[in-house]
């Protein structure tokens, strides 16, 4: 019954399809991703100039809701860089917890310490939030109002830093004459099934973007990361400031996009264990973040989210299933294309600590991602919006703001 079914040319048509797009992924990674800098080298561990020969003065900004089992960690770590000319603006965003005290108490043991004006601790509370606006998006954009550097470096309450990692960043960026640089952090996971989806969600990564591309100017590929935005302080004016994307959920990729979109120079580099952050507990860690941000990757389209599922349960399982289940010649693009994934899992490997064997439990990752995009656009349409961290925000607002400015293509 199978081997009459399976000798069908849709079976042949399908496993050349699979064989043929994994394939130039991974040809495409193989052959490109090494052009993203890893500023961990030392030629990058150097004092950073800028083209007037000083040293460029820097404002990080960490909005913070309801983060005191984070904060404090995130704040020492920053306040102990060993850059010679920044400050800190910490935003306490309506916090029910601890966050705003901690912050305070942050505020007051350093300003007791005498340290030198170059190393502020600056604290913000914010009390209310006004119409559209996110209240991230909206403590950023308070933030950066006050800030007084060249450059602003947008990150989050939960991201530790190596005390040279700016440094290094800031080096990068000026050698690059960049306007916009973006880090990639090293993930921590604790579990087998934290590396399951942080594997999964990389292959996709990797399947749908385009990251050494970004530097081109020509290309359409963009991207930011909501642990290191670093952008320059007039750049960020031009654009709008985050008045631009009071809206955004994905606030991080929007600002990216809106960088290269305008026609700025933005950079990408590595910088393993530079930045440390454990972003996902538990596989269905994963799930719950992505709850609040899938469906906004798909505009709000009920229609976009079903061809997404398809899409992705397609590509990703098609290959273990065909190998599976083919029989004969029909079998090899099936190989072709799980070949092409577990050398991928293999690339991934050398920039993470996720084993390549991870690639076994690729199946199950696809699974419970493909759940998490369902669950998302159901839980946004039955509650009418978006619930992030104790805030309901309007579907129908979102969706208004999604159709102000020209959709970006990120594939």
């Amino acid at each position: 019954m199978w081997s009459g079914f399976l000798q069908q040319p849709l079976i042949w048509c399908l496993g050349v399809f699979l064989g043929a797009v994994w394939l130039s992924r991974l040809l495409a990674a193989a052959l490109n991703m090494h052009k993203i800098v890893e500023i961990t080298r030392p030629e990058y561990d150097v004092s950073p100039l800028d083209t007037s020969g000083r040293v460029p003065r820097i404002s990080i900004v960490v909005p913070a809701r309801n983060e005191a089992e984070h904060i404090e960690a995130a704040l020492v770590s920053l306040l102990q860089l060993d850059y010679s000319d920044y400050e800190v603006i910490a935003v306490d965003d309506r916090s029910e917890d601890a966050t705003g005290a901690i912050l305070d108490r942050m505020q007051t043991l350093w300003r007791e310490r005498g340290e030198a004006s170059h190393h502020l601790l600056k604290v913000l509370h914010v009390t209310e939030l006004p119409p559209s606006w996110l209240g991230k998006t909206h403590a950023m954009w308070q933030a950066g109002k006050q800030a007084t550097g060249d450059w602003l470096l947008f990150t989050d309450a939960d991201v530790v830093y190596r005390p040279d990692a700016l440094r290094r960043a800031v080096v990068y960026a000026e050698r690059e004459r960049a306007d916009h640089v973006v880090l990639f952090p090293t993930m921590r996971m604790n579990s087998p099934g934290e590396r399951m989806m942080m594997a999964f969600f990389q292959s996709q990564f990797v399947f749908a973007h385009r990251p050494w591309r970004v530097a081109d100017p020509k290309s359409r590929d963009a991207i930011g990361v909501g642990a290191f935005n670093l952008i320059r302080r007039d750049v960020y004016e031009r654009l709008g400031t985050y008045q631009r994307l009071r809206m955004a959920v994905l606030d991080d990729m929007k600002l990216g996009e809106v960088v290269k979109r305008d026609g700025f120079r933005q950079r990408i580099v590595f910088g393993r264990n530079l930045l440390q952050l454990r972003w996902v507990f538990g596989a269905m860690g994963m799930v719950r973040n992505l709850t609040k941000n899938f469906f906004a990757i798909l505009h709000y389209s009920g229609g976009f989210a079903v061809l997404a599922v398809i899409g992705i349960l397609l590509v990703n399982l098609g290959p273990f299933l065909g190998v599976w289940l083919a029989t004969g010649p029909a079998r090899l693009g099936f190989l072709v294309a799980l070949g092409s994934v577990a050398l991928i899992y293999v690339g991934m490997s050398w920039h993470s600590d996720i084993s390549p064997l991870y690639v076994l439990l690729h199946p199950f990752g696809t699974v419970l991602f493909c759940y998490a995009i369902v669950r998302s656009v159901v839980l946004t349409l039955i509650r009418g919006g978006v619930i992030w961290r104790g805030t309901w925000y309007s579907l129908a607002e979102l969706r208004k703001f999604s159709r102000e400015e020209p959709r970006w293509n990120w594939l």
